[in-house]
């Protein structure tokens, strides 16, 4: 994917990275390719209850208002 998309992600990573942070967690950028997104979800966030929630509801409406062309984002 072009460096310009990355950074679109990068920048809706920014965006949702307040709410992972204040629940104690984060994330990180693993991977773009073939219009999927692989993130890390680390901190608390990686094993709450609610965290596929968090990535679907969250994190892929995020990536997906930024670069509309993404069609999923997957946790590793």
């Amino acid at each position: 994917m072009e460096d310009q998309t990355i950074e679109k992600i990068k920048m809706a990573l920014e965006e949702i990275r307040p709410f992972l942070i204040s629940d104690g967690g984060d994330i990180e950028l693993v991977e773009v390719k073939d219009g999927k997104v692989w993130v890390r979800l680390i901190g608390a966030c990686s094993n709450c209850s609610i965290n596929l929630s968090t990535l679907k509801l969250g994190v892929e409406a995020t990536v997906k208002k930024y670069v509309p062309e993404i069609k999923e984002v997957v946790s590793v």
